[in-house]
């Protein structure tokens, strides 16, 4: 591919030494397309970014978007600067996991514009200071209603702990983020 044909926002020095790296390592595409994403400031995957990768390690486009569209942990999206996941497994509903996400939605102000899916759920502030994620199950249900929130794991979790937690987060203070890597 010609220089010009790739696109500036993908930040081919890092893909190509992460590509070096992993190319022949068991899940080598996982592990490439989970650092190219940690890689990008806003913590997602640039269809520039998986074109690139599919044709340097010989995987079809229909190949890389079923492996990022099968697993959850990866974002098609611009992630805000702190990321609530809510679950939304059987033993976190029972305990009211869906009121706390709908208390969380509410309190930043977001509305969903998908088909209502909780367990796809994936919404972001105007200000990009919030994302908001739904998993179908974090395995951690003896702790249920369970909410990771920028990767921290809490447990028994409640609507005044999550107001809590958001308002905090909330006056901190915020670094620009570039939009390209």
């Amino acid at each position: 591919m010609p220089e010009s044909a790739i696109d500036p926002k993908v930040d081919r020095a890092f893909l190509d030494n992460l590509i070096t790296q992993c190319r022949h390592k068991p899940g080598a595409l996982l592990a490439i397309l989970e650092s190219a994403q940690d890689h990008h400031p806003r913590k997602y995957l640039t269809k520039e970014a998986l074109e690139y990768i599919g044709k340097e390690i010989g995987v079809s486009r229909s190949q890389i978007y079923n492996v990022v569209t099968f697993y959850s942990f990866f974002n098609l999206t611009p992630q805000g600067e702190h990321c609530i996941t809510i679950c939304r497994g059987t033993a976190c509903h029972a305990r009211g996991s869906k009121k706390i996400l709908d208390f969380v939605k509410d309190m930043l102000q977001l509305q969903e514009t998908n088909s209502g899916y909780a367990d796809k759920l994936c919404l972001t502030t105007p200000d990009n200071r919030f994302t908001v994620r739904t998993v179908a199950c974090f395995g951690q249900c003896a702790l249920a209603p369970v909410v990771s929130v920028d990767e921290r794991i809490y447990g028994y979790m409640t609507c005044q702990r999550m107001r809590e937690i958001v308002e905090k987060l909330d006056h901190e203070a915020v670094e620009p983020v570039p939009l390209f890597i």
